[in-house]
């Protein structure tokens, strides 16, 4: 017999999702997050505000964005909790279609291509 939980149910995109073919900025719900982006066409996000990833680099929690490169412990040094070897999403990286990305953003900006993002909490 499975287990019905609400918490993880959420925490994986079943708060809904949110579609776009353009390059405006997306921001979820109050309380919220995107927790999976997916490529529905080749897909580059904007330099400086295209995914805005929510870190907590001291607890070790650090996801992809173009804001800052995470787990890269020698351009954010912490009590080392962080990996090494991470660097910022900038214009120049496509992400193919059909690719799915994993993590906690407070912000979405495509600069090109099509998305589907799913929010959670």
């Amino acid at each position: 017999m499975g287990i019905n939980s609400t918490e993880v149910s959420y925490g994986f995109g079943q708060m809904g999702s949110v579609f776009n073919d353009g390059t405006a900025a997306m921001t979820p719900p109050t309380n919220k997050v995107f927790v999976a982006i997916t490529m529905l066409d080749d897909t580059t996000f904007d330099t400086s505000a295209g995914l805005v990833a929510e870190n907590d680099i001291t607890a070790g929690l650090e996801y992809v964005g173009t804001d800052t490169a995470a787990h890269d412990a020698v351009l954010s040094p912490n009590n080392g909790e962080s990996g090494t070897g991470g660097v910022i999403v900038d214009v120049s990286n496509t992400f193919p279609r059909g690719i799915t990305i994993y993590g906690r953003w407070t912000s979405i900006n495509p600069a090109s291509g099509l998305i589907l993002a799913y929010i959670g909490i």
